[in-house]
């Protein structure tokens, strides 16, 4: 497997030297820790990978989570939202649904027992994580008429459509989320309410530019460590203080797309935002009134078309990094499964964070 250095935000590593030795700024015991932490395995990956940047998840990342574990006033976040009937439904999916049966009991026995029942597009709301066989890409724009030229698809790694979805109705063949290792690495939460809008909710369609990324990495003090290969980024936006709100669904901010490609040299794992789609959505865009800023022809969702289908970066949609935000944990321990489904494309999940709390 053929390794490439990370350069660093903070100390750009010429590539004759080690990574560890770009942690020389470090504070303290946390540069202490990650100077003896091996390293991460990074792209480019083996030809006919399934994984993309969930290859990064070893041992290395594993050790990084150890030491915000160790932290005595270390705290645990949730990062998802409870699941019900009546949460903010995706207008791309099925509406999930809930049936919550009557106790019963098995006769000549003591025993009792509840059980529910969940319909609907499980995977596509709610706290939910998009894997590599969610997107793919068209050689031209489609333009509606007729029947969608499926067959013409062409998905990460150079997959076809063949490759991925033999027929209609079946499973991914190729790209399901079976082939995506734990994540168990350390995250970096960066806060672009309180960086770009003085705490306050960021607008729809309002944009995080990878100037602003590499801006709020110095504010928060993270120079020294930057974003490390395998790291998960969470960006708080705010867009989650609507969860309960009509419009939640229908628009929010996102990241530009100049991001992508830097994300892209930084190998990290997955990135979560606090909002519906990742992808910026000012309003009218669902409809087809509006297109985001600076995206290419054709892909309105770009910064889904660019993590999944070209650099294997994973996704997390509608992340509640509220309280992880008020409390400051700027770097922690984040653990991340999705449901183990065979041949899926996406999936809920429940992230949570391990990290000690820096309340001003």
């Amino acid at each position: 497997m053929t390794s490439r250095l990370i350069l660093l935000p903070a100390a750009a590593c010429m590539a004759v030297l080690s990574c560890s030795a770009a942690l020389a700024a470090a504070p303290g015991d946390h540069q202490a820790h990650l100077e003896k932490v091996p390293p991460v395995p990074l792209p480019p990956w083996p030809d006919a990978d399934q994984a993309g940047m969930g290859n990064t998840q070893g041992n290395g990342t594993w050790q990084r989570c150890a030491f915000h574990l160790m932290q005595p006033e270390a705290m645990s976040y949730e990062l998802s939202y409870p699941r019900t009937a009546t949460m903010p439904q995706s207008p791309f999916a099925e509406p999930e649904t809930y049936r919550f049966d009557p106790s019963s009991g098995i006769p000549g026995t003591r025993h009792g027992f509840n059980t529910e029942s969940t319909s609907g597009n499980i995977g596509g709301q709610g706290t939910q994580l998009d894997g590599l066989g969610h997107f793919a890409y068209l050689p031209e724009p489609w333009s509606g008429e007729g029947e969608f030229p499926a067959e013409a698809l062409q998905y990460y790694g150079g997959f076809t459509q063949e490759d991925v979805k033999p027929g209609p109705e079946a499973p991914l063949a190729r790209l399901g989320l079976e082939h995506l290792p734990p994540i168990v690495s350390s995250a970096v939460l960066l806060d672009a309410a309180a960086y770009l809008n003085e705490g306050e909710p960021l607008a729809a369609g309002d944009l995080i530019t990878q100037e602003d990324i590499q801006a709020m990495i110095e504010a928060q003090g993270l120079a020294w460590r930057g974003l490390l290969p395998g790291d998960v980024l969470y960006i708080h936006t705010g867009w989650g203080e609507h969860w309960d709100d009509d419009r939640y669904y229908t628009q929010g901010p996102g990241l530009a797309y100049d991001t992508m490609e830097w994300l892209e040299e930084q190998a990290i794992v997955l990135v979560a935002l606090d909002n519906p789609f990742t992808d910026p959505a000012p309003e009218g865009m669902l409809t087809g009134e509006a297109i985001p800023k600076g995206v290419p022809d054709g892909l309105p969702f770009a910064i889904h078309h660019h993590n999944l289908t070209q650099s294997g970066i994973y996704q997390i949609q509608n992340a509640r990094l509220g309280e992880l935000a008020a409390d400051r944990v700027w770097t922690s321990c984040t653990m991340i499964l999705p449901t183990l489904t065979q041949g899926a494309a996406q999936a809920p999940v429940r992230p949570v964070a391990i990290g000690a709390p820096a309340r001003p």
